[in-house]
Protein backbone atom coordinates (compact mmCIF):
# COMPACT_ATOMS: atom_id res chain seq x y z
CA UNK A 1 0.00 0.00 0.00
CA UNK A 2 3.27 2.43 0.60
CA UNK A 3 3.75 2.12 -2.81
CA UNK A 4 0.88 2.44 -4.20
CA UNK A 5 0.51 5.73 -1.98
CA UNK A 6 3.78 6.66 -3.45
CA UNK A 7 2.72 6.34 -6.80
CA UNK A 8 -0.16 8.36 -6.51
CA UNK A 9 1.44 11.45 -5.23
CA UNK A 10 4.44 11.92 -7.58
CA UNK A 11 2.74 10.46 -10.93
CA UNK A 12 -0.39 12.75 -9.99
CA UNK A 13 2.21 15.72 -8.89
CA UNK A 14 4.29 14.96 -12.07
CA UNK A 15 1.18 15.17 -14.42
CA UNK A 16 -0.31 17.53 -12.52
CA UNK A 17 2.83 19.81 -13.17
CA UNK A 18 2.72 19.32 -16.46
CA UNK A 19 -0.52 20.29 -17.21
CA UNK A 20 0.02 23.53 -15.60
CA UNK A 21 2.90 24.17 -17.53
CA UNK A 22 0.26 23.88 -20.77
CA UNK A 23 -1.94 26.51 -18.78
CA UNK A 24 -4.84 23.88 -18.30
CA UNK A 25 -6.11 22.77 -14.87
CA UNK A 26 -3.46 20.24 -12.96
CA UNK A 27 -6.92 18.09 -11.79
CA UNK A 28 -6.97 17.14 -15.26
CA UNK A 29 -3.35 15.29 -15.13
CA UNK A 30 -4.14 13.79 -11.68
CA UNK A 31 -7.41 12.21 -13.12
CA UNK A 32 -5.05 10.69 -16.07
CA UNK A 33 -2.89 9.64 -13.10
CA UNK A 34 -5.29 7.65 -12.36
CA UNK A 35 -6.36 6.51 -15.19
CA UNK A 36 -2.77 5.08 -15.81
CA UNK A 37 -2.07 3.66 -12.71
CA UNK A 38 -5.43 2.18 -11.90
CA UNK A 39 -7.18 -1.47 -12.63
CA UNK A 40 -8.33 -0.15 -15.93
CA UNK A 41 -4.20 1.04 -17.07
CA UNK A 42 -1.52 -0.15 -15.69
CA UNK A 43 -2.78 -1.93 -12.94
CA UNK A 44 -0.11 -0.80 -10.10
CA UNK A 45 -2.39 0.39 -7.24
CA UNK A 46 -2.56 -2.33 -4.66
CA UNK A 47 -6.31 -4.15 -4.43
CA UNK A 48 -6.27 -3.06 -0.40
CA UNK A 49 -5.82 1.00 -1.22
CA UNK A 50 -8.70 0.54 -4.11
CA UNK A 51 -10.98 -0.90 -1.21
CA UNK A 52 -10.89 2.13 0.44
CA UNK A 53 -10.88 4.84 -1.90
CA UNK A 54 -13.87 5.52 -1.72
CA UNK A 55 -12.97 6.34 2.22
CA UNK A 56 -9.85 8.33 1.36
CA UNK A 57 -11.86 10.33 -1.23
CA UNK A 58 -14.72 10.98 1.37
CA UNK A 59 -11.91 12.38 3.79
CA UNK A 60 -10.01 14.74 0.92
CA UNK A 61 -13.82 15.69 0.38
CA UNK A 62 -14.19 16.94 4.45
CA UNK A 63 -11.10 18.84 3.85
CA UNK A 64 -12.11 20.66 0.98
CA UNK A 65 -15.60 21.13 3.09
CA UNK A 66 -14.17 22.30 5.78
CA UNK A 67 -12.22 24.80 4.31
CA UNK A 68 -14.91 26.67 2.41
CA UNK A 69 -16.90 26.56 5.35
CA UNK A 70 -13.90 28.49 6.90
CA UNK A 71 -13.84 31.03 4.44
CA UNK A 72 -17.71 31.65 4.18
CA UNK A 73 -19.10 34.77 5.77
CA UNK A 74 -23.18 34.34 7.32
CA UNK A 75 -23.70 38.06 5.82
CA UNK A 76 -22.08 37.43 2.03
CA UNK A 77 -24.62 34.75 1.83
CA UNK A 78 -27.46 36.80 2.88
CA UNK A 79 -26.68 39.11 0.54
CA UNK A 80 -27.18 36.31 -2.25
CA UNK A 81 -30.43 35.20 -0.97
CA UNK A 82 -33.24 33.72 -3.91
CA UNK A 83 -30.89 32.74 -6.26
CA UNK A 84 -28.69 30.51 -4.21
CA UNK A 85 -31.87 28.69 -2.91
CA UNK A 86 -33.06 27.99 -6.46
CA UNK A 87 -29.53 26.89 -7.67
CA UNK A 88 -29.45 24.18 -5.27
CA UNK A 89 -32.42 22.58 -7.08
CA UNK A 90 -33.44 24.04 -10.00
CA UNK A 91 -30.09 22.89 -12.62
CA UNK A 92 -30.48 19.43 -11.44
CA UNK A 93 -34.24 19.04 -11.97
CA UNK A 94 -33.90 20.52 -15.29
CA UNK A 95 -31.09 18.02 -16.06
CA UNK A 96 -32.99 15.05 -14.61
CA UNK A 97 -36.07 15.86 -16.60
CA UNK A 98 -33.83 15.72 -19.84
CA UNK A 99 -31.94 13.37 -19.79
CA UNK A 100 -35.64 11.13 -18.41
CA UNK A 101 -36.79 12.18 -21.28
CA UNK A 102 -34.24 11.91 -23.99
CA UNK A 103 -32.21 8.50 -22.99
CA UNK A 104 -35.11 6.15 -24.11
CA UNK A 105 -34.63 7.49 -27.45
CA UNK A 106 -31.10 6.81 -27.90
CA UNK A 107 -31.30 3.31 -25.33
CA UNK A 108 -33.40 0.59 -24.79
CA UNK A 109 -34.11 2.18 -20.73
CA UNK A 110 -37.41 3.06 -19.01
CA UNK A 111 -38.47 6.54 -17.73
CA UNK A 112 -37.63 5.12 -14.32
CA UNK A 113 -34.02 3.84 -15.50
CA UNK A 114 -33.76 6.92 -17.31
CA UNK A 115 -34.36 8.96 -14.07
CA UNK A 116 -32.59 7.23 -12.16
CA UNK A 117 -29.43 7.74 -14.76
CA UNK A 118 -29.74 11.25 -14.50
CA UNK A 119 -29.77 11.46 -10.65
CA UNK A 120 -26.26 9.81 -11.21
CA UNK A 121 -24.83 12.17 -13.70
CA UNK A 122 -26.89 15.46 -12.47
CA UNK A 123 -24.79 16.47 -9.37
CA UNK A 124 -21.97 18.69 -9.46
CA UNK A 125 -18.70 18.31 -8.29
CA UNK A 126 -17.53 20.40 -4.79
CA UNK A 127 -14.10 18.43 -5.27
CA UNK A 128 -13.61 20.54 -8.40
CA UNK A 129 -15.90 23.41 -7.66
CA UNK A 130 -14.63 24.54 -4.35
CA UNK A 131 -10.97 24.74 -4.83
CA UNK A 132 -11.46 26.99 -7.86
CA UNK A 133 -14.13 29.18 -6.12
CA UNK A 134 -11.83 29.95 -2.94
CA UNK A 135 -8.94 30.63 -5.35
CA UNK A 136 -10.84 33.23 -6.90
CA UNK A 137 -12.48 34.96 -3.86
CA UNK A 138 -9.06 34.82 -2.53
CA UNK A 139 -7.79 36.96 -5.43
CA UNK A 140 -10.58 39.28 -5.27
CA UNK A 141 -12.69 38.51 -8.17
CA UNK A 142 -16.63 38.33 -7.86
CA UNK A 143 -16.76 39.73 -4.11
CA UNK A 144 -18.77 42.58 -4.84
CA UNK A 145 -21.92 40.39 -5.44
CA UNK A 146 -20.66 37.12 -4.07
CA UNK A 147 -20.41 34.81 -6.69
CA UNK A 148 -17.79 32.20 -5.24
CA UNK A 149 -20.11 32.39 -2.34
CA UNK A 150 -23.13 31.74 -4.33
CA UNK A 151 -21.67 28.92 -5.93
CA UNK A 152 -19.97 27.34 -3.18
CA UNK A 153 -23.46 27.51 -1.27
CA UNK A 154 -25.46 26.23 -4.43
CA UNK A 155 -23.22 23.18 -5.05
CA UNK A 156 -23.57 21.82 -1.83
CA UNK A 157 -27.04 22.00 -1.55
CA UNK A 158 -27.35 20.46 -5.24
CA UNK A 159 -25.35 17.42 -3.90
CA UNK A 160 -27.91 16.41 -1.12
CA UNK A 161 -30.91 16.87 -3.37
CA UNK A 162 -29.25 14.54 -6.02
CA UNK A 163 -28.31 12.01 -3.97
CA UNK A 164 -31.72 11.78 -2.04
CA UNK A 165 -33.56 11.87 -5.64
CA UNK A 166 -31.16 8.82 -6.52
CA UNK A 167 -31.91 6.38 -3.77
CA UNK A 168 -35.64 7.02 -4.65
CA UNK A 169 -35.54 6.08 -7.82
CA UNK A 170 -33.13 3.01 -7.25
CA UNK A 171 -35.74 2.02 -5.02
CA UNK A 172 -38.19 1.91 -7.79
CA UNK A 173 -35.25 0.50 -10.53
CA UNK A 174 -35.31 -2.11 -7.94
CA UNK A 175 -38.89 -2.78 -7.78
CA UNK A 176 -39.46 -1.56 -4.34
CA UNK A 177 -41.98 1.91 -3.74
CA UNK A 178 -41.20 5.48 -3.50
CA UNK A 179 -43.51 7.80 -1.01
CA UNK A 180 -43.56 11.50 -0.05
CA UNK A 181 -41.53 10.80 3.00
CA UNK A 182 -38.18 9.90 0.44
CA UNK A 183 -38.95 13.38 -0.83
CA UNK A 184 -39.67 15.06 2.58
CA UNK A 185 -35.92 13.65 3.43
CA UNK A 186 -34.57 16.56 1.37
CA UNK A 187 -35.81 19.71 3.30
CA UNK A 188 -35.18 17.43 6.23
CA UNK A 189 -31.70 16.62 5.88
CA UNK A 190 -30.50 20.09 5.19
CA UNK A 191 -32.17 21.50 8.04
CA UNK A 192 -30.80 18.99 10.65
CA UNK A 193 -27.13 19.40 8.91
CA UNK A 194 -26.90 22.52 9.04
CA UNK A 195 -28.63 22.95 12.60
CA UNK A 196 -25.78 19.96 14.37
CA UNK A 197 -23.17 21.77 12.39
CA UNK A 198 -24.01 25.22 14.18
CA UNK A 199 -24.43 23.17 17.49
CA UNK A 200 -21.29 21.00 17.00
CA UNK A 201 -19.11 24.33 15.76
CA UNK A 202 -20.05 26.37 18.26
CA UNK A 203 -19.13 23.62 20.69
CA UNK A 204 -16.22 23.74 19.38
CA UNK A 205 -15.08 27.11 19.26
CA UNK A 206 -16.00 27.73 22.85
CA UNK A 207 -13.77 24.45 23.68
CA UNK A 208 -10.62 26.04 21.57
CA UNK A 209 -11.44 29.38 23.63
CA UNK A 210 -11.47 28.23 26.49
CA UNK A 211 -8.56 25.66 26.42
CA UNK A 212 -5.27 26.69 24.81
CA UNK A 213 -3.79 24.15 22.38
CA UNK A 214 -1.91 24.57 19.30
CA UNK A 215 -3.28 24.78 15.86
CA UNK A 216 -2.35 21.24 14.94
CA UNK A 217 -4.46 19.54 17.74
CA UNK A 218 -7.24 22.29 16.92
CA UNK A 219 -6.89 20.96 12.84
CA UNK A 220 -6.84 16.88 14.55
CA UNK A 221 -9.83 17.65 16.79
CA UNK A 222 -12.07 19.51 13.90
CA UNK A 223 -11.01 16.65 11.16
CA UNK A 224 -12.08 14.10 13.60
CA UNK A 225 -15.02 15.54 14.70
CA UNK A 226 -16.31 15.74 11.23
CA UNK A 227 -15.77 12.08 10.46
CA UNK A 228 -17.90 11.42 13.59
CA UNK A 229 -20.74 13.30 11.72
CA UNK A 230 -20.18 11.66 8.77
CA UNK A 231 -20.69 8.38 10.76
CA UNK A 232 -23.77 10.02 12.58
CA UNK A 233 -26.04 10.30 9.17
CA UNK A 234 -24.68 6.32 7.97
CA UNK A 235 -25.54 5.84 11.49
CA UNK A 236 -29.12 7.36 11.45
CA UNK A 237 -30.11 6.32 7.89
CA UNK A 238 -33.39 5.19 7.86
CA UNK A 239 -34.42 6.57 10.74
CA UNK A 240 -33.91 10.38 10.86
CA UNK A 241 -31.76 12.11 7.49
CA UNK A 242 -29.17 14.21 8.44
CA UNK A 243 -26.88 15.85 5.95
CA UNK A 244 -23.32 15.02 7.26
CA UNK A 245 -21.23 17.26 4.91
CA UNK A 246 -23.67 20.34 5.13
CA UNK A 247 -22.61 19.85 9.31
CA UNK A 248 -19.08 19.70 8.57
CA UNK A 249 -19.75 23.31 6.24
CA UNK A 250 -21.76 24.49 8.49
CA UNK A 251 -18.81 23.96 11.53
CA UNK A 252 -16.64 25.80 9.24
CA UNK A 253 -18.87 28.85 8.63
CA UNK A 254 -19.80 28.87 12.49
CA UNK A 255 -16.45 29.26 13.42
CA UNK A 256 -15.14 31.74 10.67
CA UNK A 257 -18.49 34.05 12.02
CA UNK A 258 -18.62 33.67 15.52
CA UNK A 259 -14.62 32.81 16.24
CA UNK A 260 -12.43 34.45 14.07
CA UNK A 261 -9.21 33.95 15.61
CA UNK A 262 -9.56 29.87 15.66
CA UNK A 263 -10.36 30.20 11.58
CA UNK A 264 -7.66 31.81 11.50
CA UNK A 265 -5.34 29.85 13.41
CA UNK A 266 -7.25 26.42 11.05
CA UNK A 267 -7.36 28.47 7.70
CA UNK A 268 -4.01 28.10 7.14
CA UNK A 269 -3.17 24.23 8.03
CA UNK A 270 -6.18 23.66 6.16
CA UNK A 271 -4.59 25.10 2.59
CA UNK A 272 -1.61 23.37 3.27
CA UNK A 273 -3.55 19.74 4.28
CA UNK A 274 -5.51 20.04 0.85
CA UNK A 275 -2.07 19.90 -1.47
CA UNK A 276 -2.34 16.42 -0.17
CA UNK A 277 -5.75 15.51 -0.51
CA UNK A 278 -5.95 17.76 -3.78
CA UNK A 279 -3.81 14.71 -5.37
CA UNK A 280 -5.28 11.98 -3.49
CA UNK A 281 -8.68 12.78 -4.43
CA UNK A 282 -8.41 13.33 -8.00
CA UNK A 283 -6.00 10.21 -8.69
CA UNK A 284 -8.98 7.92 -7.08
CA UNK A 285 -11.09 9.49 -9.24
CA UNK A 286 -9.23 8.66 -12.49
CA UNK A 287 -8.84 5.05 -11.11
CA UNK A 288 -12.73 4.72 -11.54
CA UNK A 289 -12.76 5.56 -14.66
CA UNK A 290 -13.04 2.68 -17.78
CA UNK A 291 -12.05 3.83 -21.63
CA UNK A 292 -13.67 0.60 -22.48
CA UNK A 293 -17.15 1.52 -20.88
CA UNK A 294 -17.07 4.97 -22.30
CA UNK A 295 -16.12 3.63 -25.95
CA UNK A 296 -18.79 1.04 -25.77
CA UNK A 297 -21.47 3.91 -25.30
CA UNK A 298 -20.33 5.56 -28.48
CA UNK A 299 -21.59 8.80 -29.03
CA UNK A 300 -25.08 8.69 -27.98
CA UNK A 301 -23.87 8.66 -24.59
CA UNK A 302 -21.95 11.93 -25.24
CA UNK A 303 -24.91 13.57 -27.41
CA UNK A 304 -26.92 12.81 -23.90
CA UNK A 305 -24.40 13.98 -21.63
CA UNK A 306 -24.10 17.61 -23.98
CA UNK A 307 -28.09 17.48 -24.07
CA UNK A 308 -27.96 17.73 -20.48
CA UNK A 309 -25.16 20.39 -19.75
CA UNK A 310 -27.74 22.64 -22.10
CA UNK A 311 -30.55 22.09 -19.42
CA UNK A 312 -28.39 22.54 -16.73
CA UNK A 313 -26.77 25.83 -17.89
CA UNK A 314 -30.52 26.73 -18.46
CA UNK A 315 -31.70 25.88 -15.09
CA UNK A 316 -28.59 28.48 -13.51
CA UNK A 317 -29.68 31.22 -15.90
CA UNK A 318 -33.17 30.80 -14.58
CA UNK A 319 -32.38 30.47 -10.86
CA UNK A 320 -29.77 33.92 -11.33
CA UNK A 321 -33.17 35.60 -12.51
CA UNK A 322 -34.08 37.62 -9.45
CA UNK A 323 -30.00 38.42 -8.82
CA UNK A 324 -28.50 41.52 -9.54
CA UNK A 325 -25.85 39.96 -11.71
CA UNK A 326 -24.57 41.43 -14.97
CA UNK A 327 -24.36 38.82 -18.19
CA UNK A 328 -20.83 38.44 -17.76
CA UNK A 329 -20.94 37.00 -14.19
CA UNK A 330 -24.34 34.98 -15.35
CA UNK A 331 -22.17 33.58 -17.75
CA UNK A 332 -19.50 32.49 -15.30
CA UNK A 333 -22.04 31.22 -13.11
CA UNK A 334 -23.48 29.39 -15.81
CA UNK A 335 -19.69 27.71 -17.00
CA UNK A 336 -18.71 27.13 -13.21
CA UNK A 337 -22.27 25.28 -12.58
CA UNK A 338 -20.53 22.28 -14.83
CA UNK A 339 -18.11 20.23 -13.55
CA UNK A 340 -18.98 16.64 -12.37
CA UNK A 341 -16.73 13.79 -10.63
CA UNK A 342 -17.26 13.21 -6.91
CA UNK A 343 -20.68 12.09 -6.80
CA UNK A 344 -20.58 10.55 -10.06
CA UNK A 345 -17.42 8.32 -8.76
CA UNK A 346 -19.14 7.71 -6.21
CA UNK A 347 -22.86 6.40 -7.15
CA UNK A 348 -22.40 5.67 -10.70
CA UNK A 349 -21.77 1.84 -9.89
CA UNK A 350 -24.38 1.03 -7.56
CA UNK A 351 -26.97 0.31 -9.86
CA UNK A 352 -24.22 -2.41 -11.53
CA UNK A 353 -23.46 -3.74 -8.44
CA UNK A 354 -27.42 -4.21 -7.15
CA UNK A 355 -27.37 -6.09 -10.66
CA UNK A 356 -29.80 -3.71 -12.77
CA UNK A 357 -29.89 -4.40 -16.23
CA UNK A 358 -29.16 -1.00 -17.07
CA UNK A 359 -26.32 -0.67 -14.43
CA UNK A 360 -23.21 -1.29 -17.21
CA UNK A 361 -24.69 1.92 -18.95
CA UNK A 362 -25.69 4.20 -15.68
CA UNK A 363 -22.01 3.57 -14.78
CA UNK A 364 -20.58 4.59 -18.13
CA UNK A 365 -22.44 7.61 -18.79
CA UNK A 366 -21.40 8.52 -15.28
CA UNK A 367 -17.55 8.03 -16.06
CA UNK A 368 -18.10 10.31 -19.09
CA UNK A 369 -19.63 12.47 -17.54
CA UNK A 370 -16.38 12.89 -15.74
CA UNK A 371 -14.39 12.84 -18.85
CA UNK A 372 -15.85 15.36 -20.59
CA UNK A 373 -16.85 18.01 -17.83
CA UNK A 374 -14.63 18.05 -15.11
CA UNK A 375 -11.62 19.00 -17.82
CA UNK A 376 -14.33 21.41 -19.89
CA UNK A 377 -15.73 23.00 -16.70
CA UNK A 378 -12.13 23.39 -15.00
CA UNK A 379 -10.83 25.27 -17.89
CA UNK A 380 -13.32 27.34 -18.81
CA UNK A 381 -13.45 28.61 -14.93
CA UNK A 382 -9.92 28.94 -15.11
CA UNK A 383 -9.38 31.03 -18.31
CA UNK A 384 -12.43 32.96 -18.07
CA UNK A 385 -12.83 34.18 -14.33
CA UNK A 386 -10.72 37.16 -14.74
CA UNK A 387 -12.23 38.50 -17.73
CA UNK A 388 -15.87 37.81 -16.58
CA UNK A 389 -15.87 38.80 -12.92
CA UNK A 390 -14.73 42.24 -11.29
CA UNK A 391 -11.70 42.22 -9.07
CA UNK A 392 -12.15 44.12 -6.20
Amino acid sequence: MLTSLALIFLVGLLLSGAFKKLALPGLIGMIIAGMLLGPNGLDWLDPSLLSISSSLREMALVIILTRAGLSLNVEELKKIGLPAILMSFVPAILEISAITVLAPLFFDLSYIESALMGTVVAAVSPAVIVPLMLKIKAQGYGQKRGIPQLVLAGASLDDIFVIVLFYAFLSLASGGAVTASHFFTIPVSIILGILVGIIVGWLLGQCFKLIKMNQIVQVLIVISVSFLLLALEDSLEGFIPVSGLLSIMSLGIVLHQFFPAVAGNLSPVYSKLWIGAEILLFVLVGTTVNLSYAAAAGVSAVLLILFALVFRITGVYLSLIPSSLTRKEKGFTMMAYTPKATVQAAIGSIPLSMGLSSGSLIVTVAVLSILITAPFGSILIEQSYKKLLQRD
